[in-house]
């Protein structure tokens, strides 16, 4: 099988690189405009090329990762995976990212991505708009939940009510562990992110998001835990500077989902190579190496508490939003 990436063509050079980062952190420090958000995304250098927009049937599967870490670790991650699974089905696959969650439930939901990767926040979400449909999800040592850590530097700050004012990073506006749980934090402190925090910024995936505060340029993050775990077992350097000074309620893993318009036999024909992949010497090396014990069928109700989150928050919104107007 192959794996086709769609990567803009062209070399870097060192002083585009440089521009960028100067770019990076202009935006940083500089905010945007009046509602104080800036945007930081530290793997600008990888460009990911929209996919064909022809849609004719194809015996390509199309396989979407969401940016939960950025598109070059992502990639390097999960090519032997998406390899393993076209071999199972007898499909080519291509990969393709976008820089954003809502993205990529928009393309599934336009039959445009066949299955994708996702967070457990959008799926929750947007099950029912997008037509989403659940193939599995990883157990990780032993377990199918994770959590959003708060994370930071500075040892003075000990508590999320030590963070106002300052700098502070989300990592996706639907992201659950990078932006919901600390929002609905900051509700029972009948505070909102945009006017506790000094500053808002979004790095756009979650390894981005522990750079920044590893590298002092943000005061604090939310973070998935799974990914922090991950660098600080695989990478401690980078997690080494940072502290984990708050954890959330378990929520179930990040799961695999399918388009709708993706044929019921191919779906369940995936779901059926996932759940199995742990029973054969491949399968269990390409696992081994993305830190997963295996996947499983999980019940649908796993996400309801996802859900009522999503909920609550959009409620407030909508009430803060009333009472602004004129």
């Amino acid at each position: 099988m192959v794996v086709r990436c769609f990567h803009r063509s062209g070399v870097f050079t060192l002083l585009r690189i440089l521009v960028v980062f100067l770019g990076l952190l202009s935006l940083l420090f500089a905010g945007c405009g009046k509602d104080n958000v800036a945007v930081v995304d530290f793997e600008r250098v990888v460009k990911i090329e929209k996919p064909s927009s022809n849609q004719t049937a194809s015996p390509v599967l199309r396989v979407a990762v969401a940016a939960m870490i950025s598109p070059k670790e992502t990639f390097v991650s999960y090519r032997d995976l998406l390899t393993y699974i076209g071999h199972k089905i007898g499909r080519e696959t291509e990969f393709i990212q976008r820089k954003t969650y809502r993205e990529v439930n928009e393309l599934l939901g336009m039959g445009r991505i066949d299955i994708a990767f996702i967070c457990s926040g959008p799926y929750a979400a947007g099950r029912k708009q997008y037509g989403l449909e659940l193939l599995a999800v990883p157990q990780i040592q032993g377990a199918h939940d994770y959590r959003s850590y708060l994370i930071v530097k500075n040892d003075a700050f000990r508590s999320i009510e030590d963070l106002k004012g300052r700098v502070f990073a989300f990592t996706d506006p639907e992201s659950n562990t990078g932006r919901l749980v600390p929002s609905f934090w900051l509700e029972r402190m009948g505070e909102r992110p945009e006017s506790f925090f000094g500053r808002l910024i979004y790095t756009y995936s979650h390894d981005n998001s522990i750079r920044a505060v590893a590298r002092g340029l943000v005061d604090g993050a939310s973070v998935d835990s799974l990914i922090w775990d991950y660098y600080n077992r695989r990478n401690p350097v980078l997690t080494g500077s940072t502290r984990v000074i708050r954890q959330s309620e378990p929520y179930p893993v990040p799961p695999v989902v399918a388009s709708r318009v993706l044929g019921k036999n191919d779906r369940d024909r995936i779901s059926r190579a996932l759940v199995s992949m742990h029973t054969d010497q491949e399968g269990r090396r390409i696992l081994n190496h993305l830190g997963f014990d295996r996947f499983i069928l999980p019940p649908e109700d796993w996400f309801e508490n996802l859900v009522r989150i999503e909920k609550m928050l959009a409620t407030l919104a909508e009430k803060e939003h009333a009472v602004q107007k004129p």
